[in-house]
C-alpha cells in the first residue's frame, strides 16, 4: 500500500493561505447582499409581531361580543321577570305583597340599566379594536390625521418583504455558482490541513471583523497589524521551513511571493467558473 505523502511546512503554508483567500472571497460575496438578509429577518418578525397582535385582538372583539349576547339575554330574563312580577302584582291580597312585587321589578329595571351600561362599554371597546384592526381618521389642529390600521400595515409589510426576498434571491442567483463551488472547494482544503493548525486559524477567522488569519508581508511590514517585521524573521517567513506568528496581531504569516502565486491561482480557478 503507497505511503502518503507527508505535507511540508511551505505545503500546509499554501493550504491555509488558499483557504484564507477563499474564505475571503466568500465574505466578500456575502457582503454584497448588504444589509438584505438581516432586514428581512427583522421584517419577518416585524409582521409576525402583527399577526400576534392582530390574533390578540380578534380574541378581544369576540370576548366583547360574547359579553353583549351574555347581557342581552339578562335583559330579556329580567323583561320576562318584571312582567311576571306585573302580573302577580294585580292579584296581591294586601300592600304588603305588592310593595314587595314592586321592589322585585324595580331591581330588575336596575339590571336592565346595568346590562345596558355593559352593552354600551362593549360597542365601544368594539369599535376602539376595530379602529386598530382596519385604521382610524381624526382632524387635529385642522388637518385630518390617517392611521393605519394592522391589516394595511400586514398588507403594506408583507409587500415589502417580497420585493426585498426578490431582491436577495436575485444577488444569490448572480453568486450562487461561484458560492458553491468556493464552499466545495473550501471543503476539500480543510480536509487536507491539519487538525491543530485548521482550529488555530478557524479561532483567528472568528477574532478579527475583516477574518483575515492568513496575511502576507509587504514591504517588510504585516498585512494584518501594519507592524514591521524584524529581518530576521522576514527571511523565517520566505524560506517556509517554519509557520511564523505575527507577536502583533497573532496571524498567520506568509510571504510575499506565496502569496501571490496562490492568488494567481485562486484568480484562475475563479475566471473557469
Amino acid at each position: 500500500m503507497a505511503k502518503t505523502k507527508e505535507l511540508t511546512v511551505e505545503d500546509k503554508l499554501r493550504l491555509i493561505y488558499d483557504l484564507q483567500l477563499i474564505d475571503s472571497k466568500i465574505d466578500e460575496i456575502k457582503n454584497t447582499r448588504g444589509e438584505l438578509p438581516l432586514e428581512i429577518q427583522d421584517m419577518e418578525d416585524e409582521i409576525a409581531g402583527l399577526h400576534s397582535r392582530k390574533d390578540k385582538i380578534l380574541i378581544k372583539i369576540a370576548e366583547q361580543e360574547e359579553e353583549i349576547k351574555k347581557r342581552q339575554m339578562a335583559i330579556e330574563d329580567a323583561k320576562k321577570l318584571m312582567e311576571r312580577y306585573v302580573e302577580q302584582q294585580k292579584n296581591v291580597s294586601n300592600n304588603r305583597e305588592y310593595e314587595a312585587l314592586s321592589k322585585e321589578i324595580e331591581y330588575q329595571e336596575l339590571e336592565i340599566q346595568f346590562a345596558e351600561k355593559k352593552i354600551r362599554e362593549a360597542g365601544f371597546e368594539i369599535e376602539k379594536l376595530q379602529k386598530l384592526l382596519n385604521g382610524d381618521s381624526f382632524e387635529k389642529d385642522g388637518k385630518t390625521i390617517v392611521k393605519k390600521g394592522i391589516d394595511e400595515l400586514i398588507e403594506e409589510k408583507d409587500n415589502n418583504l417580497s420585493h426585498k426576498r426578490e431582491e436577495l434571491a436575485a444577488l444569490m442567483k448572480e453568486t450562487e455558482k461561484q458560492e458553491e463551488m468556493l464552499r466545495n472547494r473550501a471543503e476539500k482544503i480543510r480536509a487536507d490541513i491539519e487538525p491543530r493548525l485548521l482550529r488555530a486559524y478557524d479561532r483567528l477567522r472568528k477574532n478579527f471583523n475583516n477574518g483575515l488569519a492568513v496575511v502576507s508581508i509587504e514591504r517588510g511590514a504585516s498585512g494584518g497589524s501594519y507592524f514591521t517585521i524584524p529581518v530576521q524573521q522576514q527571511l523565517e517567513i520566505r524560506l517556509r521551513n517554519k509557520i511564523v506568528i505575527d507577536e502583533h496581531s497573532g496571524r498567520i504569516l506568509v510571504d510575499g511571493d506565496l502569496a501571490r502565486e496562490e492568488k494567481a491561482v485562486i484568480n484562475e480557478m475563479l475566471e473557469n467558473i
